[in-house]
């Protein structure tokens, strides 16, 4: 629960290097949440962390990507 909190905490950073910590944190904690599951047999939570681990690469995608547009002198 705690590494969720950090990776909230991160995501909302105006800085793009405490954001991207934020996604890996997120990706961790979900790795974390889906062990957890798997012992107490908790399904619906093991499904809703992959939903929450797609969403995550989506957002590290859309991230990755302002991140080029920015570099780019347009």
């Amino acid at each position: 629960m705690v590494v969720t909190v950090l990776a909230a905490w991160l995501i909302g950073s105006q800085r793009p290097r405490r954001r991207m910590i934020g996604f890996i944190c997120f990706s961790l904690s979900n790795v974390l949440w889906v062990i957890w599951g798997v012992d107490a047999r908790a399904y619906a939570l093991i499904v809703l962390q992959v939903c929450l681990f797609l969403m995550n690469l989506r957002g590290l995608r859309k991230n990755s990507k302002g991140k080029e547009n920015e570099q780019s002198p347009d």
